[in-house]
């Protein structure tokens, strides 16, 4: 045995076997591996669901900028249509019409809260023709403050008088106003005349048109004065009256008799 260069030091095998049959080892090893199915197979799946979810994030980022670009139009179109509309002259004559017409009725409620409408006032005998002459519509309740009938038709007709602004609505002491008691032939109290354009065209006496009871609602004396046309309908309007019912209001006992006062 000789100890060359070409023998092992701890083997009496020559050294370039020992390298040949482990390079042929090796290239076995590593061609069993890529050849392997199973490692094949899963390798070319993970690069087809890899391309498919970059295919699915292409497809979503278009999705996203095609929506964005659809709203950035509809947008658009509504400032066109919006500026289309506000340079319509038609819409632009209703507005003015309507802003007229608001400015119109303005202007009336006031002319007519200077004439003594939408409260209840009382007047003196030297007042009383030009208030029924002054407005169209009137209401003139002649009253004494004694009887306890009167004061009932107070606080009816105060109720109604804001809510009835084209109708003027007054109250005159009848000892107060002799002349008028007598011209207008006066006789039982309370009475309530109805004016128009100051002429006397009807008359309410006592509470006989009322039920004859002194637990009337506001809402009946209304009924009636709109009947005789002197006040309008308010339509969406709520009735404090209306809320409780009639027989279960409380009586009011007068000091006197319960039927009308005579003067």
């Amino acid at each position: 045995m000789h100890s060359g260069p070409l023998a092992c030091k701890d083997s009496q095998i020559p050294i370039f076997f020992v390298i040949f049959t482990k390079i042929f080892f090796l290239k076995k090893s590593s061609r069993k591996r890529e050849m392997d199915p199973d490692s094949v197979k899963s390798t070319l799946s993970n690069l087809a669901f890899g391309n498919v979810m970059a295919a699915a994030a292409r497809d979503y980022q278009k999705e996203l900028l095609a929506q964005e670009k659809a709203q950035s139009s509809a947008s658009a179109n509504e400032e066109v249509d919006l500026d289309e509309l506000m340079d319509d002259p038609e819409l632009e004559k209703l507005h003015a019409d309507r802003i007229a017409a608001l400015k119109k009725e303005a202007e009336k409620r006031e002319a007519m809260k200077r004439q003594g409408h939408g409260e209840y006032r009382e007047i003196s005998e030297g007042d009383f023709l030009g208030e029924v002459t002054e407005s169209e519509k009137v209401i003139c309740h002649f009253y004494h403050k004694e009887f306890y009938r009167c004061k009932i038709m107070d606080k009816h007709l105060k109720a109604l008088a804001p809510k009835h602004l084209d109708t003027k609505f007054i109250k005159l002491d009848a000892e107060n106003a002799p002349f008028f008691v007598t011209k207008l032939a006066v006789k039982t109290l309370p009475c309530v005349i109805i004016f128009r354009q100051g002429v006397a065209v009807d008359r309410l006496v006592g509470f006989q048109d009322l039920g004859g009871k002194d637990d009337f609602a506001t809402r009946r004396l209304e009924v009636f004065l709109i009947k005789k046309g002197i006040i309008s309908e308010k339509k969406n309007e709520d009735d404090e009256d209306d809320v409780y019912d009639e027989s279960r209001r409380r009586s009011v006992r007068s000091s006197g008799n319960h039927d009308s006062d005579s003067d």
